[in-house]
């Protein structure tokens, strides 16, 4: 792929850019924005464009944050570009206004580079998300249950969230991570790696690196292409629903909401939580769909309800509270059984017979009863702890486990987790089993855990 030809043209056919325009480029200063600030560099003169570029230092990795940002000034000096650079106070912004960490950088990288845009009377920001970019984004939001908007992905252009004057535009969007590569090595072209991007905790990076090699080499060799004309299909057939939902929001007089099809409803409800920055979460939205007036919460002290018309409000109350009740149990004998609030759970130990995994079942799981010990203890979550799921290489915030796998607060309270005897947790309800307790060839009794919820 000659890129610089590639992405001219891509540029020109879907008329991302008129000529003699002011652009904002958002630069991170890794890989695929250095490519696309030097792309765009070598294509300015023909087309009259005037670059600035834009650093936002989100100040969350410490002094790599901090060595970003210098290397990104340093590359506008060099190409004689100027520069808007800021900090962000995006862990302030989190606290403040209960948010995730992620909803606060996109809030203020937003807010930033439509405050770029302006002090430049620029209408358009260049940010360089790209066809792997794309990919990735497809399976995240299917794994976190989304739907057809949310399938859709990214498009070549989209207004600002912060600013509707200003658009935000991909040119690389269908260029891949190999082009990007190939163009930085010919060119030699210096760029900064976040480490960040390596660590499996991450459930992108587990996509990027575990799953999506998996399903190119032993199912779809061309899985890429297949994957982004169905975002294509989907985002057209997604369009036909979101226009009727927007009549029906801007309309005096709407019909009433529950007359409304299920995926008319569905968009209607989607849509208000993103602008309140709520994550749309399928149970959430289900539940605010089923339950009219019945408050919700969704994180610490925020809850959540629609009323009959379909309108959504959000309100802060007391914070959600730990809970700390506990109970210890002794692994005697062969069998046992009791309860732990709505938990009823067995177990049984036994020798291992064969190297032969058992079969996995909902409500069961088996761990290496050595490992184990001979006291667990069951409680629930509390601040500070970490365990390690089975497949990654160590211990990670339960928090931020939990948030990955899309589990509203409260809910997350209520979970039962399970200590092993030196105080690491080994079950964790509703994820994968610690690692350090899995069944190996080495393992002589095994641990079966059965639990209901009443």
């Amino acid at each position: 792929m000659n890129l610089p030809e590639h992405v001219e043209r891509s540029i020109c056919e879907r008329c991302l850019f008129r000529r003699g325009e002011r652009i904002v480029v958002a630069v991170s200063g890794g890989l695929d924005s250095t490519v696309l600030l030097h792309l765009l560099q070598q294509l300015a003169p023909r087309h009259g464009w005037k670059l600035t570029v834009a650093h936002l230092n989100h100040q969350l990795r410490g002094r790599h944050s901090d060595a970003d940002a210098r290397f990104v000034g340093k590359l506008a000096a060099r190409l004689g570009l100027p520069l808007f650079a800021e900090r962000a106070a995006v862990r302030s912004l989190a606290k403040a206004h209960r948010l995730s960490l992620e909803m606060a950088a996109r809030r203020l990288r937003h807010e930033f580079l439509a405050r770029a845009a302006r002090r430049f009377r620029a209408r358009a920001v260049a940010v360089a998300h790209h066809a792997d970019d794309q990919v990735e984004l497809f399976f995240l939001r299917l794994l976190r249950g989304a739907g057809g908007e949310g399938l859709q992905g990214m498009k070549w252009k989209a207004s600002s969230p912060a600013d509707g004057e200003i658009e935000l535009v991909r040119p690389l969007l269908d260029v891949p991570r190999e082009a990007l590569e190939d163009h930085a090595q010919t060119y030699r072209l210096a760029f900064r790696k976040d480490a960040s991007n390596d660590s499996l905790d991450i459930l992108r990076n587990r996509i990027r690196h575990r799953l999506l090699p998996l399903l190119r080499r032993e199912f779809q060799p061309a899985l890429d292409r297949a994957v982004l004309r169905l975002m294509d299909i989907v985002g057209e057939e997604a369009a036909v629903v979101r226009e009727a939902t927007e009549i029906w929001l801007r309309s005096k007089h709407r019909s009433s909401f529950k007359s409304l099809p299920t995926g008319i409803q569905r968009t209607v409800i989607r849509q208000q939580l993103i602008k309140r920055d709520v994550a749309p979460d399928f149970e959430l939205v289900e539940r605010l769909i089923a339950l009219p007036n019945r408050k919700g919460s969704i994180g610490a002290g925020v809850s959540v309800w629609r009323d009959v018309g379909g309108c959504i409000h959000v309100a802060e109350g007391k914070p959600l509270q730990f809970r700390l009740d506990s109970l210890a149990i002794a692994l005697r004998g062969r069998a046992g059984e009791g309860e732990f609030g709505d938990v009823h759970f067995t177990w049984r130990v036994a020798r291992k017979r064969g190297n032969a995994l058992p079969r996995r079942a909902a409500g069961r799981e088996f761990f290496d009863a050595d490992a184990v010990g001979p006291v667990v203890r069951l409680r629930h979550w509390q601040p500070g702890d970490r365990f390690q799921p089975i497949g990654l290489p160590k211990p990670a915030k339960l928090q931020d486990l939990l948030t990955n796998a899309r589990i509203p607060a409260s809910r997350r309270r209520e979970l039962a987790v399970a200590e092993a005897a030196d105080g690491c947790l080994f079950w964790v309800e509703g994820l994968r089993i610690g690692e350090p307790f899995k069944l190996t060839t080495a393992t002589n009794r095994r641990l079966q855990w059965r639990w209901q919820r009443r």
